[in-house]
């Protein structure tokens, strides 16, 4: 029995309808060599279905049988057997001897991930380091005190961050910034922008928020600026009244909002769709439920917060550890223990509860109407798993109801498994089946570059069974939206991951991560991940060239007018190949052939077939692979990208399929995409 031949997945090809509803029928197939097989099951819980030929081919049949859908989650795998001594079972790990239930294919009746993120290209952006547009709303020096340090204005736009995590430094961008440059975003193919947190925060990351209603005023418009800065040395509760008149003041938090909802408007007009940063585990200290640092005055309007007011009407937002010494600094629960991220607790107050599903409500929906959300450490809110749950739940159920194509995507480290059950997340930032894996194969790189491992190097084998088990987590339809990156806010920028200096910035010196980079390679790792199953996710920056150890070494401006202009093209370009193809954005994926620094795969749909190469390593090799798996004909397959050390070409260059079988030879550091059309 030819094993490798065997072959189903949840793709709209071998499940229709792809995403089906309670009390549908649904088609699923399954494929074989041609004449290997005398009889197949789909099995499933208790019962056992007959599949019937459906189509025979020169090199494959295809089996097909129909399941009538409940509205529970419907699981399967396949019994195929040749004859009496040969049998088989097929999962979405591949063939095994045995019937394997953590491996089960994975019906979800009711759920699906909207149709614009199957493979989108997506653009991470942290405002304040993206594009300065508006020097009006910069934050200036000794606005306001934080952490322990004054505010200050960086007025060197190239000038690095500081290594030792100043979050009181700020560039100056903002979302005009964005706005003059959503044309660079549009000629570089972005179909999404996912930006860091917007709203109200007194850091320049903005994970610590003070208020959800609005977008903070020095990313928006400020209209009215009274007041004076800080004197040097003064405290937050000395009285912060240029950052209360700039930032809290209703003239520009309703004038930020305002250009906020004309910036997506813009956005959509250039098809480009917006993902917001939500934040919802923790608060900053600056809150105005806490106002620990007494910044939101009831003069200006607002309700006392719970750290100065036993009687605030938000005491119960959070958890008070000793009520007996309340509010003496500490007392109050804070995320991973740090006081300036006070811990929101929905447990002990239904009026927070109910505030944030409004907030996840609010934005989705006009005058705003961004396109979903991505959740910030998602799976800690709430002090069980069975309450995150439940939040999260309703959470997915107050967005829906408000933007059913809104996408609920979440931060996660681990097995997501329990919140892709079609109740809760849509997706998740894809670490365990993408960012990890390919980090190990490429570079030998831990992905914060923190360790080194030489043998992690090449190694197909691992990278393999990595990428195959971590996969099976996930449903086609969460699969094909995973924010597939290379590079984010949080780990180090991959082009410096491939220097091999493990360390961080403090340490190593912020020159050490520009130097020894191989840009051939990760040239390699950016086709990967544009033919990769999921949304390709650019890290702003990553496609001109900027290095930097992890954060805040990795949050380095944009450099504009300095940026790795051939480096900008090749991503143009590959981002091109991705988009212009329908097996790359949704069609099935499967490994073909392995070696030492060499892994190749197919992705193919009924239009179209695609064979992908490439080699981590320092020397040419040669493979013959076997395309007739990804059902290329014989004939010829024709190259749609060559990168190697020399450059990059997208000249259409045919190659030979006999037999079913490709002969490639790639150079150090190289990568190839082959196409053929049907």
């Amino acid at each position: 029995m030819n094993t490798e031949a065997i072959y189903s997945d949840e793709t709209g090809q071998y499940v229709v309808p792809m995403e089906a509803n309670p009390g549908d029928r649904v088609t699923i197939r399954l494929r074989v060599a041609h004449g290997h097989a005398r009889e197949i099951y789909l099995l499933a819980q208790d019962t056992h279905y007959l599949m019937r030929p459906a189509q025979a081919g020169e090199r494959f049949d295809y089996y097909e049988t129909q399941v009538q859908l409940g509205d529970q989650s419907f699981s399967y795998c396949f019994s195929i057997r040749e004859n009496e001594q040969e049998q088989c079972y097929f999962d979405k790990y591949g063939v095994s001897q045995e019937i394997r239930p953590e491996y089960a294919f994975r019906i979800l009746p009711g759920f699906a991930t909207p149709d614009w993120a199957k493979g989108a290209i997506m653009y991470q952006i942290l405002v304040d380091r993206f594009a300065n547009g508006d020097p009006t709303n910069d934050v200036l020096d000794n606005e306001y005190h934080y952490i322990k340090t004054m505010s200050r204005q960086i007025k060197d736009w190239n000038q690095l961050p500081n290594a030792d995590f100043g979050v009181a430094e700020f560039y100056g961008g903002d979302l005009e910034g964005v706005r003059q440059k959503l044309y660079y975003l549009k000629s570089l193919g972005v179909e999404v922008i996912y930006f860091n947190p917007l709203f109200v925060s007194p850091s320049n990351h903005k994970y610590d928020i003070a208020d959800y209603d609005h977008i903070d005023p020095h990313y928006g418009k400020i209209v009215l600026d009274q007041g004076q800065t800080l004197p040097e040395g003064a405290r937050d509760n000395a009285g912060a009244s240029r950052f209360i008149n700039r930032v809290t003041a209703k003239e520009n938090l309703e004038a930020s909002n305002q250009f906020f909802a004309d910036f997506i408007a813009e956005a959509h007009a250039r098809g480009i769709r917006v993902i917001l940063d939500g934040v919802f585990n923790h608060c900053g200290s600056f809150n105005k439920w806490l106002n620990r640092e007494k910044i939101y005055r009831p003069d200006k309007g607002y309700a006392p917060g719970a750290y100065e007011a036993a009687d605030s009407p938000y005491h119960d937002y959070f958890h008070f550890y000793d009520e007996n010494q309340w509010p003496d600094n500490g007392t109050y629960e804070g995320w991973w223990g740090h006081d300036t991220l006070p811990k929101l607790n929905y447990e002990g107050s239904e009026d927070l509860y109910r505030y944030i599903l409004e907030i996840g409500k609010k934005w989705v929906s006009p005058p705003y109407n961004a396109d979903g959300w991505r959740l910030d450490v998602a799976a800690d809110l709430g002090h069980s798993p069975e309450f995150n749950h439940q939040f999260w739940r309703d959470f997915r159920k107050a967005v829906k109801e408000a933007n059913p194509d809104a996408i609920i995507l979440a931060e996660h480290y681990g097995d997501a498994s329990s919140w892709l059950r079609g109740d809760a997340w849509d997706t998740v930032m894809n670490y365990d089946a993408f960012m990890e894996p390919i980090s190990y194969f490429v570079t030998g790189m831990e992905k914060h570059s923190d360790a080194y491992e030489p043998g992690a190097q090449g190694d197909s084998e691992r990278f393999e069974n990595a990428m195959r088990y971590y996969m099976t987590k996930f449903t086609g339809s969460s699969l094909y939206t995973a924010m597939n990156q290379l590079s984010n806010h949080d780990h180090s920028r991959f082009l410096t991951r491939t220097n091999h200096k493990v360390g961080r910035a403090s340490a190593l010196g912020v020159a050490a991560a520009s130097e020894d980079i191989n840009i051939p390679l990760y040239k390699v790792a950016v086709l990967m991940q544009m033919t990769w199953p999921g949304a390709p996710t650019l890290y702003y920056g990553d496609e001109a060239g900027v290095c930097g150890f992890t954060d805040p070494d990795n949050r380095r401006t944009y450099p504009w007018g300095k940026a790795d202009y051939p480096l900008v093209d090749y991503h143009r370009d590959m981002i091109m190949v991705h988009r212009c193809s329908s097996a790359l954005r949704r069609g099935s994926f499967k490994f073909l052939k392995r070696m030492k620094n060499f892994i190749s795969y197919g992705r193919f749909n009924e239009q179209e077939r695609y064979v992908v190469a490439v080699n981590v390593g320092a020397e040419t090799l040669e493979a013959d692979v076997p395309v007739y798996l990804a059902e290329v004909a014989d004939g010829f397959m024709v190259q749609a990208m060559l990168t190697n050390e020399k450059g990059y070409s997208i000249m259409p260059t045919k190659y030979a399929v006999k037999d079913g079988m490709m002969h490639v030879a790639l150079a150090a550091y190289s990568g190839m995409v082959f196409k053929q059309e049907i």
